[in-house]
């Protein structure tokens, strides 16, 4: 019992260490890119071999999305002809992924690009269904990718994203490994709009998008009723000018049938 114990406490501990990595580049202008997978404590490492003349001292910073990190500016030594400047980041949250850049006097910048997996998969084209139908949306994440833990609707609601949760007889929703899927049923004209799949990761969510437009089944003869409308119109105008022409020159139609008549008349 002794020995299990203190495996269900390695395990635990195993849960919440932190990884260290260290990434190193040299270029006078880099990005390196870093997909997480979960909290990390992360060491970025910067060397450059500065300009043509080299200074003895530089002053270097980091800054995280453009702007500065407060407390990150240092004096940078020249040792073996070159620049070094390392700095430890605890990366534990969706919010601190970002864009990691080292500046070196102001001449040289560096970027860390810190992501979680992407879903690369984007449907240009809505989907399309009608009212009182169901539909189907499906998401999901390449095999080169790690596989998510678990997946998320949502639906958007103006600026923010609502959380979609299974309903009888109105959300269904099947996960797999790498698919997701969102059923939709009884549909409404109000269910129209933009749907988020989250592919939840320990320290992100990968989000995808999919464009629903639900409509009637009248929809897709408006075209046809709009033609059908500009002909008749088109027609109803011909006719009426015919009938004010035959309005305006009554005598000579009665004329030219008497010329008529009187011909025949003389073959006779």
């Amino acid at each position: 019992v002794l020995s299990l114990n203190y495996l269900y406490i390695f395990w635990f501990v195993l849960a919440f260490v932190y990884f260290i990595f260290i990434i190193m580049t040299s270029s006078e202008s880099h990005t390196e890119e870093v997909e997480l997978l979960s909290p990390v404590e992360l060491a970025l490492e910067c060397t450059w071999t500065g300009s043509q003349t080299k200074l003895p001292n530089i002053t270097g910073f980091w800054r995280k999305d453009g702007e500065e990190i407060e407390s990150s500016r240092r004096t940078v030594q020249l040792e073996n002809e070159q620049y070094n400047l390392r700095q430890v980041f605890n990366i534990v949250s969706e919010e601190d992924l970002g864009t990691y850049s080292c500046v070196f006097g102001g001449e040289a910048t560096i970027d860390f690009v810190l992501a979680g997996p992407q879903i690369s998969e984007v449907r240009d084209k809505p989907i399309v269904s009608y009212v009182g139908d169901y539909v189907v949306m499906t998401c999901k994440m390449e095999e080169a990718n790690p596989m998510p833990s678990t997946w998320n609707w949502y639906r958007a609601n103006g600026t923010d994203k609502e959380q979609i949760f299974a309903e009888p007889q109105r959300y269904e929703i099947k996960n797999e490994e790498r698919k997701t899927k969102l059923l939709v049923h009884n549909l409404t004209e109000a269910d129209s709009g933009l749907y988020y799949c989250g592919a939840v990761y320990a320290i992100s969510t990968a989000m995808g998008h999919v464009e629903l437009k639900v409509i009637t089944f009248y929809e897709p003869l408006k075209p046809f009723i709009a033609i059908m409308v500009e002909v008749i119109v088109l027609v109803a105008a011909i006719l009426l000018y015919e009938r004010s022409q035959s309005k305006k020159n009554p005598t000579a139609e009665s004329n030219g049938s008497e010329g008529s008549s009187s011909t025949r008349q003389r073959k006779v």
